[in-house]
């Protein structure tokens, strides 16, 4: 009997292991969200109301602040970890293992602002240039996974290298345009605090078994972060970054399935309650819009492919065993989905809740258009790759039985 109810639970824990099932998920809460925003004002409330009105220390003062920015601190805590470790021992570890999706990267934050800014140049929105800057981790990686070997393993692993550096880029770009004002004594204690953890962690005087020790001064390093004007859930990245590597498995296994299957879907819920404008058309064809959905969904795979080619030409990369240059342009159509980090620049970058939500549904139909094109072109080349594999090893076979032949005559 126990036997039988292992093998039942067994594809359900495989399922919720799979980040496949986050990229679902976040989809299913995305779609909940906005039927519920656009049926009931209520909703929308609710991440909306504030509370900690009359709290002795600053503290969010909303639901949404609150997953913003602390919950979300644990979600770049994740992504900082994945960082440090392809840094040390991974797709990062060495330079030529490294430029190529530091190059691709780049092209992919590049040529999105650029054209962000040409629709919006003579606006007063150009400030949301970081908008079409991101990918999302989940999404894309969720959405290669349900492609299954039409994605080449080689391509998966550069697709989460690229998407890992940009949202670094990502936070760094929020850190230094989309901070506000900065309280210099708040960063300065933030850098005291910083040093007292590299102590607790590296130093022979100070060292100390990973604890409450740091998990306190982590919580500082985040308040420290909150009230200096500077985006506090990049506090995730900087514990990740200071962290010794063998502890760095114990607190992934102890936050992940929180970020995937509380925080992620929090996220998705409180940030994409958003009420549909009457003039929706309208609004997609918008400056703000048309920035977002072109620069995301033509502008993400048009950089990624320029700057992968250039790198490779000038002979400073090489692409992955067993990827072409039509699947790394797939790869940037993935690369187009950018549901996260996006929506999270969005509320940095807009006060007006309108432009908000323009910019927010915008992002919603560049993820379902780098979606269907995904699938769309992945379907279709794989077929062509298929039968350039047939026609490559018959000309293998007619070449070895003439070498054959050859070897024959010539004894």
């Amino acid at each position: 009997m126990k036997k039988i109810i292992i093998r039942a639970i067994d594809p359900l824990r495989i399922l919720i292991n799979d980040s496949r099932f986050t990229g679902l998920m976040l989809i299913t809460c995305t779609l909940i969200s906005m039927c519920l925003a656009n049926s009931t004002h209520f909703y929308r409330q609710i991440w909306n109301s504030h509370f900690f009105n009359n709290a002795a220390i600053p503290l969010p003062q909303t639901s949404l602040s609150l997953i913003n920015n602390f919950l979300m601190a644990f979600f770049f805590l994740m992504a900082g970890m994945e960082i440090k470790r392809e840094l040390r021992s991974g797709e990062l570890s060495s330079f030529k293992k490294a430029v190529l999706p530091f190059g691709a990267a780049l092209g992919g934050m590049t040529v999105p602002a650029l054209i962000f800014v040409a629709f919006n140049l003579r606006t007063s929105y150009v400030h949301g240039w970081g908008i079409p800057t991101a990918t999302d981790i989940a999404f894309s990686v969720g959405i290669a996974s349900l492609l299954g070997k039409r994605v080449p393993v080689g391509l998966k692993i550069l697709l989460l290298a690229l998407a890992i550096i940009d949202d670094l880029g990502a936070i760094i770009i929020i850190a230094l345009f989309y901070g506000g004002h900065v309280n210099w004594v708040y960063l300065g204690i933030a850098d005291i605090i910083y040093l007292c953890l590299y102590a607790v962690n590296y130093t022979k005087w100070f060292k100390i078994k990973f604890g409450w020790v740091q998990i306190i001064l982590s919580l500082s390093l985040w308040y420290a972060f909150f009230n200096s004007g500077i985006e506090a859930s990049i506090s995730g990245v900087l514990v990740a970054f200071i962290t010794p590597v063998d502890i760095l498995p114990k607190i992934e296994k102890a936050i992940h399935r929180y970020v995937n299957f509380l925080i992620l879907p929090l996220f998705a819920l409180a940030n994409t309650a958003i009420l549909l404008p009457s003039h929706i058309f309208g609004s997609l064809t918008s400056t703000v819009g048309l920035g977002v959905m072109v620069g995301l969904v033509i502008g993400k795979p048009v950089g990624i492919f320029l700057f992968s080619r250039l790198l490779v030409a000038f002979k400073i990369a090489s692409l992955p065993s067993n990827v072409r240059w039509k699947q790394l342009f797939g790869m940037g159509t993935l690369a187009g989905i950018g549901f996260t980090m996006s929506i999270f620049t969005t509320m940095l970058a807009f006060k007006s809740e309108a432009f908000q939500d323009i910019a927010k549904v915008s992002i919603l139909i560049s993820v379902l258009l780098s979606l269907v094109f995904s699938l769309a072109y992945f379907m279709i080349i794989s077929v062509n790759i298929k039968f350039e594999h047939k026609e490559e090893k018959e000309r293998a076979s007619v070449g070895a039985e003439g070498q054959f032949e050859l070897n024959l005559g010539s004894a």
